[in-house]
């Protein structure tokens, strides 16, 4: 993949209203036109313009963001690069161009139905109300939603949020559970919505909030960005298991079975553990953080038989 000389970045009202990500997973159904046929195949759209537009997140370590020298970069760009490898094979055009365009979870969703973006690269949960408005790949993660706390904070499962303030990413499926379990459990919780991960870590460590609500391999990439990760665990008993999926518009199975095909040779060869260690066993390339994730069983279920189900 081509160094950025400068990611793509969308207009500040377009970002306002989030979390990167991520991934990265929004948690509102998005309402809008369902199946209907593309009025223009992708692969179509891709071989004339002889460019692929990849939607990223800038913040969603270790999957998707911008490294010091512009360049978008983690485990989810490594494997969309193999996909973006497939596509140009598939359309013969070996000089294809790539644009990257930063995305939400808010504008995510209008972005590529609209066409603007050809396939989202980050870490967007796969559910049954968003299968209504795009195609979803096969299924690349498995993550459980829990809490990041400081170590010395008292809070150790979801019960002990009642009264407090929390911090969870707007647009995200962790922000609707949290939502509903305030209401549900009448915790009268105040709950705080970052626009992406950079300001949740900051909400977090200012102490405007006791808590952080989100997936837990992505609170392990904001914990290992933090001056002090010791200080911090992750805590809790995992409200939902997210599916982590590139998205792309509905109506299209042939530009979905070139992204397919692509991701199922990574995780069948034994090539996606290799791209697993490189990122959550070792210190993540060009910033040196240690998430020290490993892979859990059902990853290692998921890899040996690939499917696109969604966890809701």
């Amino acid at each position: 993949m081509s160094r950025l000389s400068r990611p793509r970045r969308l207009p500040r009202g377009a970002h306002a209203a989030c979390a990167a990500l991520v991934v990265i997973a929004a948690a509102v159904a998005w309402p809008g036109p369902a199946r209907a046929q593309v009025a223009q195949p992708t692969l179509d759209k891709i071989r004339d313009a002889n460019a692929i537009a990849i939607g990223y997140s800038e913040t969603s370590v270790p999957f998707s963001s911008v490294d010091a020298n512009g360049k978008v970069v983690g485990f989810s760009q490594d494997i969309c690069d193999r996909v973006i490898a497939a596509v140009k094979a598939r359309t013969q055009r070996p000089g294809l161009g790539v644009r990257f365009i930063a995305v939400t979870s808010q504008n995510l969703m209008p972005l590529v139905q609209n066409g603007s973006v050809d396939l989202v690269c980050g870490v967007t949960t796969n559910t049954h109300a968003r299968q209504r408005q795009v195609q979803f790949s096969s299924t690349f993660f498995i993550a459980d939603t829990r809490l990041l706390t400081r170590r010395n904070s008292g809070i150790h499962d979801f019960p002990d949020l009642a009264g407090k303030t929390v911090v969870t990413n707007q647009g995200t499926t962790s922000e609707r559970m949290l939502r509903r379990m305030n209401l549900d459990r009448h915790m009268n919780m105040q709950v705080l919505s970052a626009r992406d991960y950079g300001e949740g870590r900051r909400m977090l460590e200012s102490g405007r909030a006791v808590a952080y609500m989100m997936d837990d391999v992505l609170l392990a990439g904001t914990r290992a960005h933090m001056a002090k990760p010791a200080d911090w665990v992750i805590v809790g008993t995992p409200q939902s298991s997210e599916a982590y999926a590139f998205v792309m518009r509905n109506g299209d199975p042939a530009f979905r079975q070139v992204v397919d095909d692509a991701m199922s040779a990574l995780m069948t060869s034994g090539e996606m553990s290799k791209l697993y260690a490189k990122w959550f066993e070792q210190p993540v390339p060009g910033s040196g953080a240690d998430l020290r994730f490993p892979m859990s069983d059902a990853l290692r279920k998921l890899y040996a038989a690939p499917n696109d189900h969604a966890l809701d």
